[in-house]
């Protein structure tokens, strides 16, 4: 039976809509619930709440503030088992990719606690013998647009660090994913007792995202945005954002190598193509979409992965908690991945594993032959497809790897540590996992891409240094004379 969810959460309450949007199962396009959709002047009723409850919550001490963050961790450890059921429902995702994910969103909130006992500032020399500090201090209000891939770990790295630092959000979740990636949090956020106004959730139908995000970008009380998703939608928000001079922070998308030496642990180096490729159906902004294997090696892999991959089975993660590879997200997403692998095949590729495309559901499918002139090089594919391809030399495979407007992750497989860390440092990524996959993330470290993947960094106190100012602060202590003249 279909949930319910009518109403969004502003200062603390509950506010019904005239409207609802369908919320699907993408697995089979059945009704998942029924959800509020928010227009303009809820947008903006909850930016005026956020506002309202600014002074009182930046006012507290950071230990009541990291305390709250730590009510929230445990309110989701709580809620771990709905949660996943949630993710499985609502986003498609496979039973462990939501236990993953669940687990996961606690340690953000507690790595948000744990921020607010770091230093906030600095003293700095003064050449007239002041008192001279740069100190940190919260914002304001700060709008969080989150994604549907990893909706709740994503909406969490995006608002836990600049709630803690004594921000006030107002929270915009994915179309897709409005309860996994929003209004779970309002009830969570409301169960610890966070004080009304903090959080404020909107969510919206796809036809009124433009104008609710245009409002949650240039409103004149709104001082920072937190967006993560796809790059075209990232470029209109930096721009909009920056247009206003406002702080923003962008984490879009990839298309990430992992780089295979003649010397890596075979074992190794096939488990991460694997889990880098095909984890949540490669709907992960650092999936693997290009694997570079060095070709004294390449056959060899080639068949070990074909034959590890050949593996996971594809279904409805609901009916089977061992179907890894679940639905894509929409019919859009689906087409467009379908459209790449019959690009590919039409220029010469060819699939050694996969290939089909039934509905949402796609295969889990490995390409050879791929080139320059074909969409899947280049494009984003956000789905489980990869192409495989050889290299002669490392520069060979950096190349090929820095061929990209993206520039996220990246991962290097060797048992030279010195080599893996020559190649890394020439890739021009944000990140970089020798003998690891792509897809990596810790709750406190600098998480972001270069190139067309972002702009600025998510996670710890990058976070916290984005989504606070910095202020110069003196304390004449050292008898400074002015010109006599004056």
């Amino acid at each position: 039976m279909a949930r319910t969810m009518d109403n969004l959460y502003i200062g603390g309450s509950w506010v019904a809509t005239s409207s609802k949007f369908a919320d699907l199962n993408p697995a089979d396009g059945s009704l998942w619930a029924e959800v509020a959709d928010g227009d303009v002047q809820m947008a903006r009723r909850a930016i005026d709440s956020a506002q309202s409850a600014f002074r009182q919550w930046a006012g507290l001490s950071y230990s009541e503030r990291a305390h709250y963050m730590l009510k929230v961790a445990d309110e989701f450890e709580r809620r771990r088992d709905d949660l996943v059921q949630a993710l499985q429902g609502e986003g498609g995702g496979w039973f462990g990719k939501g236990m993953f994910e669940a687990g996961y969103v606690p340690e953000v909130f507690r790595a948000a606690a744990a921020m607010n006992y770091n230093a906030i500032g600095e003293v700095m020399p003064s050449e007239h013998h002041k008192i001279s500090m740069a100190m940190r201090r919260p914002m304001g209000v700060v709008t969080v647009i989150s994604p549907w891939n990893f909706p709740t770990l994503l909406t969490a790295r995006g608002l836990a660090f600049p709630i803690a630092a004594g921000n006030c959000v107002v929270l915009k979740p994915s179309e897709e994913t409005p309860y996994t990636g929003g209004l779970i949090f309002a009830e969570i956020f409301e169960a610890a007792g966070v004080p009304a106004g903090v959080l404020n959730v909107v969510s919206c139908s796809r036809d009124n995202v433009s104008a609710v995000g245009d409002e949650l970008i240039e409103n004149p009380l709104i001082k920072g945005i937190s967006f993560t998703g796809s790059t075209p939608v990232g470029r209109i928000i930096a721009a909009k954002a920056g247009a206003h001079l406002k702080k923003c922070c962008v984490e879009l998308g990839g298309k990430d190598a992992l780089i295979i030496c003649e010397d890596a642990d075979m074992e190794r180096a096939t488990s991460a193509a694997n889990f880098g490729s095909f984890m949540h159906q490669g709907q992960i902004c650092m999936s693997v979409e290009k694997i570079l294997v060095q070709e004294q090696i390449y056959d060899d892999f080639l068949q070990a992965f074909v034959a590890r991959a050949a593996k996971l089975k594809v279904g409805d993660p609901l009916a089977d908690n061992g179907n890894v590879i679940g639905p894509l997200i929409n019919d859009k997403q689906a087409g467009k991945v379908k459209e790449q692998i019959e690009d590919a095949l039409a220029k010469g590729a060819k699939a050694v594993l996969g290939g089909k495309v039934e509905g949402r559901f796609v295969e889990p499918t490995i390409l050879t032959g791929v080139t320059p002139d074909m969409k899947i090089y280049a494009e984003e594919t956000f789905g489980p497809v990869v192409p495989v391809i050889p290299f002669r030399e490392d520069s060979e495979a950096i190349a090929i790897a820095n061929d990209s407007e993206y520039g996220l992750s990246s991962g290097v497989i060797t048992r030279n540590e010195a080599r893996g860390l020559a190649i890394a440092g020439a890739l021009e990524t944000g990140m970089c996992h020798i003998n690891c996959s792509s897809v990596n993330d810790e709750p406190h470290v600098p998480f972001g891409g270069s190139k067309s993947s972002g702009v600025g960094r998510h996670g710890g106190r990058w976070s916290t240094e984005t989504f606070t100012e910095t202020r110069w602060v003196t304390l004449e202590r050292g008898g400074r004379k002015y010109p006599p003249v004056f």
